[in-house]
């Protein structure tokens, strides 16, 4: 099995169905954790330097932390309703407390912070929504904390990507300290499968092919994206969704078009498939 995939775990003690550090990823700044709570369990997470974007992918909570009290949150039971969903920004050196209302998938985005912007409730009127792509490339987007918002050093997004849909496609990279034209982040992709059963196909390889590794990725797994190229193929039958977590050094998402396949960018494939 690729060293790329995380597969899904059942729930321990407290929850967590995935545990991604930087140690066990072999890389330096994305953390990434989900947990299943029933309801009326509830999930404490200590202060560490790390900021958090806690996603409700699915379900209801309350959270609590040293400086703020957000009850009853949350509003789909699926991410495949395609709801925007609720998050919580917790800034880094402050510890929270989650209380699960109902059955409750949480994910909890982690990156190194440095304390600049308080802790914050993330609606869905704060998320901005968008098409992206055409034909059999087209997805949507919900844009949780994009680098237009304040954070220290985390990038959230989740993407919904139809049964014979590709996305993060054409190929594209960003694991070089290049600024303006490409910054260096890690990412991880927690993928759902509906119907649950189902699989999609992710592929991470780089130029040189010294890394190419193609996985049958299942409901619930995590794919790590350490560099390269990162796209994901759906399968007749299956729709996807994926949360992504990106990091590094720079808090900017500047990529690099794989030169072989950008074509699909251009207005003669826009055109054919509009």
């Amino acid at each position: 099995m690729s060293t790329l995939l995380s597969k899904y775990q059942a729930p321990d003690d407290a929850g967590c169905t995935q545990k991604i550090t930087p140690e066990n990823a072999g890389w330096q700044y994305v953390g990434f954790e989900v947990y299943e709570l029933k309801p009326g369990q509830k999930l404490t997470l200590p202060a560490s330097a790390n900021e958090l974007c806690l996603v409700l992918v699915a379900g209801k909570a309350s959270v609590k932390t040293e400086t703020a009290h957000f009850e009853n949150i949350g509003e789909r039971m699926s991410p495949f309703e395609r709801k925007k969903p609720y998050a919580v920004y917790v800034s880094a050196q402050e510890s929270c407390e989650v209380a699960a209302l109902t059955s409750l998938e949480l994910a909890v985005c982690q990156a190194p912070g440095k304390g600049t912007y308080a802790t914050r409730l993330i609606t869905p009127q704060d998320i901005q929504a968008e098409a992206r792509g055409h034909g059999n490339n087209r997805r949507y987007v919900h844009n949780i904390l994009p680098d237009n918002l304040p954070a220290d050093s985390l990038l959230v997004v989740e993407v919904f990507t139809d049964e014979g849909c590709t996305s993060s496609y054409p190929s594209h990279k960003h694991d070089q300290a290049n600024e303006p034209h490409e910054t260096y982040l890690e990412e991880t992709y927690y993928h759902r499968l509906n119907p649950e059963q189902g699989f999609c196909l992710q592929r991470i390889y780089t130029d040189d092919r010294s890394l190419d590794q193609c996985m049958a990725v299942y409901n619930k797994d995590v794919v790590k994206a350490p560099k390269g190229y990162h796209p994901v193929a759906t399968i007749a039958g299956y729709d996807n969704y994926y949360l992504n977590v990106m990091a590094g050094p720079s808090r900017k998402w500047c990529f690099t078009w794989e030169p072989d396949h950008v074509w699909v960018n251009g207005p003669e494939y826009q055109a054919k498939h509009s």
